[in-house]
């Protein structure tokens, strides 16, 4: 153990500032001065809420039409927005209106839930059953 301990050698004042000057010099080649600052793209903002009663906040602002007309645009649904489909999922649904029309009286597109004195009795029947069931 002895003979890894090295013992310091005191140098003299020569020495020491040279070593100094050394890594001063050293250090300003790596360091720049920046005088132009802009926000990281790659970070998250955290913003901080106002306070509400301050005056600064309460100040009336012009309202910037173009901003509300990109947001009115952006709010809307895809077939006020566009005249055809962006994306293929688009096509299912973009033609919504009916190809037959609804009459509600054609009993072949129509099937009613018809209850007659059997199936009535049998459905009370079922809804008293599964309120005893929940208890």
């Amino acid at each position: 153990m002895a003979g890894h301990y090295r013992e310091r050698v005191i140098q003299d004042e020569v020495h020491q500032n040279q070593f100094l000057r050394e890594q001063y010099l050293r250090e300003l080649r790596t360091q720049k001065l920046c005088t132009e600052y802009h926000v990281n793209p790659l970070r998250k903002v955290h913003t901080i809420t106002r306070k509400p009663m301050s005056w600064h906040d309460n100040l009336e602002e012009p309202e910037d039409v173009r901003f509300f007309n990109l947001i009115h645009h952006a709010a809307q649904r895809p077939r006020k927005k566009y005249p055809e489909t962006q994306t293929e999922s688009q096509e299912i649904g973009w033609e919504a209106e009916p190809l037959v029309s609804p009459e509600r009286q054609d009993h072949r597109l129509n099937h009613f839930r018809v209850y007659k004195d059997i199936t009535l009795y049998k459905a009370k029947l079922w809804l008293l059953g599964e309120k005893d069931h929940r208890k």
